[in-house]
Formats: C-alpha cells, sequence, structure tokens
C-alpha cells in the first residue's frame, strides 16, 4: 500500500523538542503515522535511537536533521531525509554549525538582562537536553516558567524577534555546504515551512533557484506552520522547480506545538512524495 500518513518533521530533547526520541515514536505510531522521521536541529545524535524505537512500534523510518543556513541574511531550514548517519563529513559539518549557538545565547541572556530579565541563561540551560543545541525556544520555555509571557509565541513576539532585546543574529552553514553534507551522505534535501522566511517574490525565487542549481529536490508542502493556501501555493512551487513535496508537523512539544504528529492534511494528490525518491532508504 503506498503510504500517506507521513510526518518527516519533529524535535526531540536531543534539540529543542520536550519529548524523547522514544516518547515521539510511540506518539507516532499512536497517531497513525506510517513513515516517520526525527529531524533534530543541527544534530543527528538522536537517530540510532529514534530508527530503534521505530522498529519496535512497526514505524517505517527515514533518518533526519534540519540544517540551519543563512541565505539573503534569513535563516532558512534545510531539511536532509534518508542519509547515512554515521557519515563523518555531515557529522563535522553540523558540529560547526552548533559551534555558534553557545556565545550567541549569552548574547541573548545578555539583552534579556537589559531588558530587566536577570538569570535567562542559566534558567534556559534547565531546559536544554543538549548543551551544544541551547536556542532561542529554550530562553522562551524560561520567560515563560517565570511569568514574564503567557506562552511561547508571547516571548518571541517580544523579545526575541529582529529588533527586540533579546534577538541576536548568527551565520550558519551556507545553503552549498548544508545540501552537499546531505546528497554526500546519500539523502535529499528539502526546504523546510517555505512561507515561515520574509522572502519578497524575488528573493523566494532564488532560493528555490539556488537549492535546485546546488542539487536539492524537495519542499516541504504541508507543514504544522501552513495554511490551506500555503499548500496550494507550496504545491505550485513544487511543480514550478520539478521538486518532489514533503510533510511534516514541526512537532517540539504536546504543550506548544499547534500541529500533533500525524495530524495534517494528505499531500496533493498530483506531487511526487519525497518518500518515493528515497524508498530503498527506509528502514
Amino acid at each position: 500500500m503506498p503510504i500517506s500518513n507521513a510526518d518527516l518533521h519533529c524535535h526531540s530533547v536531543v534539540s529543542d523538542g520536550t519529548l524523547t526520541p522514544e516518547a515521539l515514536a510511540a506518539r507516532a505510531a499512536a497517531n497513525g503515522v506510517e513513515l516517520w522521521s526525527l529531524t533534530d536541529h543541527d544534530e543527528i545524535g538522536g537517530q540510532h535511537r529514534a530508527m530503534a524505537a521505530a522498529r519496535e512500534h512497526g514505524l517505517k523510518y527515514l533518518t533526519g536533521t534540519e540544517i540551519s543556513v543563512t541565505f539573503a541574511g534569513e535563516t532558512v531550514h534545510i531539511v536532509g531525509l534518508g542519509y547515512d548517519p554515521d557519515d563523518a563529513r555531515m557529522q563535522q559539518g553540523l558540529q560547526q554549525t552548533r559551534g555558534g549557538r553557545g556565545p550567541r545565547a549569552l548574547e541573548i541572556a545578555e539583552g534579556l538582562a537589559q531588558a530587566g530579565i536577570p538569570g535567562a541563561y542559566e534558567g534556559a540551560l534547565k531546559y536544554v537536553g543538549n548543551p551544544e543545541l541551547i536556542s532561542r525556544t529554550h530562553f522562551a520555555r524560561f520567560l515563560v516558567e517565570t511569568g514574564v509571557c503567557k506562552d511561547t509565541s508571547e516571548v518571541f513576539r517580544r523579545f526575541l524577534t529582529d529588533g527586540k532585546p533579546g534577538y541576536v543574529p548568527h551565520r550558519w552553514a551556507s545553503l552549498k555546504d548544508a545540501i552537499r553534507w546531505i546528497t554526500d551522505a546519500g539523502g535529499i534535501a528539502v526546504v523546510a515551512h517555505p512561507a515561515r522566511y520574509k522572502f519578497s517574490a524575488n528573493e523566494e525565487y532564488a532560493l528555490f533557484t539556488e537549492f535546485k542549481a546546488h542539487g536539492g529536490r524537495g519542499v516541504e508542502v504541508v507543514t504544522g506552520s501552513h495554511t490551506a493556501a500555503e499548500y496550494v501555493r507550496y504545491a505550485d512551487v513544487a511543480r514550478e522547480f520539478g521538486l518532489a513535496a514533503s510533510r511534516g508537523s514541526d512537532f517540539h512539544s504536546p504543550d506548544e506545538s499547534h500541529t500533533d504528529l500525524g495530524r495534517l492534511p494528505f499531500l496533493p494528490a498530483e506531487l511526487t512524495p519525497v518518500w518515493e525518491l528515497l524508498a530503498d532508504r527506509i528502514r
């Protein structure tokens, strides 16, 4: 039977999620997911745990990660699927990418302290499963815990976006490097949640043109942060650029995520699902 309920984008405690890879596998299976991928930010250390948990629950599995890149001054996320999780070049590249998070976190904490919120670095660390991957999400959870904001969305809006006290930009990997790490390790690169980026039409066209030129092959059409109109829009982009379509909830936490694992609409029928290009990499 063809796969329809694939969820190829979610996060565990290995990056900025709140559940373990094992708990995510159980949740995916309970929600009827047929094909699953754990895509922690700039990290593949949870892959073997996720694979073992998927087997335990009878889930088909694709290796995954979500790599942060800088393009036209914006942070863009590229999901890698179906790669060799033991590939040394990918591991080294991701380690270099993670290296900038620690200094950035200290700068975020300094900005928040100047805004009257002391102790944010230490507070964020309480939520970090992997100190190399401390992120804005961990600071957001601390600010909710301490009552500064009612939810993480309010934290980002008031403190952690461009022009706010805790915003610190970071230069990530290049688009070319991220795609090369994924493809050299036998996987496929996918543009994650494209509607989230604040690009003009020309900048978005340039992103997809360069992405395709470097060997990128997919785009998330159906994802947790897209609206129904955006499903249609990025289905058109997939057709225009000859890209396969991916589907993923971008699930982080039962308390924070708008869309649960496996609860998205199905991909439009006329598109090529990215997992069809990875049939020999499904475990």
